[in-house]
């Protein structure tokens, strides 16, 4: 399982990124080893990240070359101050069971 974490400030949206946003996600939905979206907002409002799951590489690669992908890519400093993307191989994830999670974390 791989994610792919989109770390990003974001500037002024407009009706233009909310279309293309929503079909990125649509997009991603699509592909088959998509597995979910997780997005966090960092303590002073500033930071948000949206982590995508993958089941295996391929899944991912499909989308970072999507059409609607690469739009957005070449046109980002409309709407974000800065980026930072972090992709990972997931090695192994485990929790109490408690929190359900898109991992399917092993109980520890």
């Amino acid at each position: 399982m791989y994610t792919v974490a989109f770390i990003f400030e974001p500037g002024a949206y407009d009706a233009e990124f909310h279309a293309l946003d929503a079909q990125i996600l649509q997009a991603a939905e699509a592909i088959d080893g998509y597995l979910g979206k997780e997005s966090w907002r960092s303590v002073d409002g500033e930071t948000l990240n949206s982590t995508y799951y993958w089941e295996h590489e391929a899944s991912l690669k499909a989308f970072s070359s999507h059409p609607k992908h690469l739009e957005a890519k070449r046109q980002y400093q409309k709407w974000y101050k800065g980026f930072h993307v972090v992709i990972a191989k997931i090695q192994q994830s485990y929790g109490d069971g408690v929190i359900p999670h898109i991992t399917r974390s092993q109980v520890h």
